[in-house]
């Protein structure tokens, strides 16, 4: 259960990351209603690495919680913001999944 609570604050973190992109292309209300969204997903986040963490390892938790934050960015940053996409830097992506599972699987909880 810990671990769904923690994948979930990970979208979470990915949901924050992804509002405070699109508030920075909008403007008056637009902009607003992302930054709000912003503050809702970070909040949220929070509290669902802080229910995780109650029973994970707080390092393993920190861990693939950023690790889905910054994977799923990187997603968003390609698919919404047309962000470059190279070999390399997919390569690395992909090598931050393996280590995040990697991650799951040696963990005692």
């Amino acid at each position: 259960m810990y671990w769904i609570i923690l994948i979930i604050a990970g979208l979470f973190e990915v949901g924050f990351t992804t509002c405070l992109g699109k508030a920075k292309e909008s403007s008056g209300a637009a902009a607003t209603l992302w930054l709000a969204g912003f503050f809702i997903c970070l909040s949220l986040s929070m509290l669902l690495l802080y229910k995780a963490s109650q029973s994970l390892p707080l390092g393993t938790a920190y861990a693939v919680w950023t690790g889905i934050g910054a994977v799923g960015t990187v997603i968003m940053g390609i698919l919404f913001f047309n962000e470059p996409t190279s070999f390399w830097r997919l390569f690395f992506i992909f090598t931050l999944i393996v280590s995040i599972v990697g991650l799951k699987f040696v963990s005692s909880h």
